[in-house]
């Protein structure tokens, strides 16, 4: 518990100081919340290998561990591109939720695990890597939304002088999709080529929820590239395709291992 409640209180201390540097002036001087993030996401990190060399197993897949997974990816990237740029204020949202990703694993995670062999790894590890990217690009289309409303009404708050131009923002966005979408296509591959009942009936949902998010991105891609797609287009295609994912993996996940009471 003491790993978990020091990462915890870490995360929080970052998404504090990213708010008072947001209210003080609206702009994000130097990293000092990068300070806690690191040892956060460090020890975040660290308590999944820790209950994965306890249990002798590979690491947990579970519900609530791949949640506290997904968080721990979305925490890290965060990080990453927040470091050089004024894309930080994306903690004040994900450093408080890796947090209570992290608080539901250990209070209620922990089901017993098998060893992968890489195959199966792999594909669940590019499948974590595809959720929290995307779960990113998710976050940054709510940010170009809030941007632009704000600016279409003339509400010049402090919090917009944090993000970057709006154009800026907009190509971020388009960038992350495109990493997401490279590793959602090697998921879908890799669940193709090392997955051996892909449709069976427990996985069918997960498999055509998963394809129809491959396609409305792929969509968005398109039709950024060909026809200049952007602004509330671009959020909505973004918000529904991440949708379609969420429901991919979480939503059968959650009514399989909590509603039905039976893990994969």
């Amino acid at each position: 518990m003491t790993i978990v409640l020091i990462a915890v209180l870490l995360y929080l201390a970052a998404s504090v100081l990213l708010v008072r540097a947001l209210g003080r002036d609206g702009a994000v001087g130097s990293p000092a919340w990068l300070w806690p993030a690191l040892p956060a996401i460090v020890l975040h990190g660290g308590y999944h290998v820790m209950v994965a060399m306890r249990t002798n197993g590979g690491p947990d897949m579970h519900f609530f561990a791949a949640l506290s997974l997904v968080g721990l990816g979305m925490a890290w990237l965060t990080s990453l591109v927040g470091a050089r740029g004024r894309m930080s204020a994306l903690g004040v949202v994900v450093f408080p939720l890796a947090a209570l990703l992290l608080l539901a694993y250990h209070g209620y995670g922990h089901e017993p695990s098998k060893v992968l062999g890489w195959r199966l790894a792999s594909h669940a590890w590019l499948a974590l890597l595809a959720y929290a990217t995307l779960s990113i690009a998710a976050l940054l289309a709510i940010m170009l939304w809030l941007q632009e409303r704000a600016l279409r009404r003339r509400e010049f708050r402090p919090w917009l002088r944090a993000l970057p131009p709006l154009a800026d923002l907009e190509a971020l966005l388009f960038r992350v999709i495109a990493v997401g979408f490279a590793l959602l296509t090697l998921t879908l591959v890799t669940g193709v080529l090392f997955v051996d009942d892909l449709l069976a009936q427990k996985l069918v949902h997960k498999t055509v929820l998963s394809v129809l998010s491959w396609i409305v991105f792929g969509v968005l891609l398109i039709g950024r590239r060909r026809y200049g797609w952007r602004g509330v287009k671009a959020v909505h295609w973004t918000l529904t395709a991440m949708l379609l994912l969420l429901l991919a993996f979480f939503g059968s996940q959650f009514a399989i291992e909590l509603v039905f009471g039976h893990s994969r």
